[in-house]
């Protein structure tokens, strides 16, 4: 699929994109408290369209393993005063919530896209997002982010994983979701062990030929630091890495903390892939 349809926009897929991180929270494993404030907030969502976002992807609650669920409330009040400034970014706006009750309000104030860490199986989830054209990031993960890391066993992570999303996927278009607005994510780090994400990645490819775009996320996660033995604001280059593998792999969005880093990086790949004189 070469367009993704994100709302407002349709998302020229044919080159790999960089959906920068804003987190409003306290406690988000990278940059919890950093963003909080709200003048903080869209100073940084300015900086990662500066350095070369095509999306932002805006959290108002932490999903790191061992996040406590945030009040319905509180989520919302970190949220949508952030819509509303950054409407006229420029740039997609996508929320990363799971809740039904916090789709329907922000895509009520002008979010271009849902990306949803429980793939939608929340009662009321699908329905909160049926009508309208916002782009739906459909996300697996075993287990709840509470314990999910520990003890995730698989007998075929990339089977188990790509069955889940197809069956998911499956269920939006029964309620009438167009196709061209679903993209998966495999939930790099979500109820997985390093060798489950490093195998994973691997066969990324059997994930793609369910024939939806790609989104990956392993910014600056655990399964960065099992290989490189770094702390987390010591791991960009290895989430570079990261990113370059999952494109090579065919991910057609990269989710991502260092933007500028990884714009540049793309565009050399990009270069290698397809340079003529």
């Amino acid at each position: 699929m070469s367009e993704l349809r994100c709302g407002r926009f349709n998302l020229d897929l044919s080159r790999p994109l960089v959906m920068g991180i804003l987190n409003v929270t306290p406690d988000s494993f990278s940059d919890g408290g950093r963003n909080l404030a709200f003048d903080a907030a869209v100073a940084h969502a300015r900086q990662l369209i500066d350095e070369g976002a095509d999306m932002l992807d805006i959290g108002g609650e932490s999903t790191r393993p061992g996040a406590a669920p945030v009040p319905l409330d509180e989520e919302l009040a970190r949220l949508l005063p952030l819509i509303e400034a950054l409407r006229g970014c420029g740039v997609p706006l996508s929320i990363d919530t799971f809740k039904p009750a916090v789709m329907r309000a922000v895509l009520d104030a002008g979010a271009d896209m849902i990306n949803d860490i429980y793939g939608f199986r929340q009662p009321g989830a699908i329905e909160a997002v049926a009508r309208g054209t916002s782009g739906l990031c459909l996300m697996h993960m075993q287990g709840e982010p509470r314990t999910m890391q520990q003890a995730p066993v698989y007998r075929d992570v990339a089977g188990e994983v790509s069955a889940f999303l197809d069956a998911q996927a499956q269920r939006l278009l029964a309620a009438g979701i167009a196709r061209e607005r679903i993209c998966l994510d495999p939930g790099f780090g979500f109820g997985k062990t390093a060798p489950h994400n490093y195998e994973l990645m691997r066969r990324l490819p059997e994930v793609g030929a369910l024939g939806y775009p790609l989104l990956v996320g392993v910014s600056r996660k655990t399964m960065i630091g099992a290989v490189t033995g770094k702390p987390v604001d010591d791991r960009v280059s290895g989430s570079i890495a990261g990113a370059l593998a999952a494109v090579a792999r065919g991910a057609a969005i990269v989710r991502v903390h260092d933007v500028a880093a990884t714009v540049d990086a793309l565009k050399v790949w990009r270069a290698v892939e397809s340079w003529s004189d």
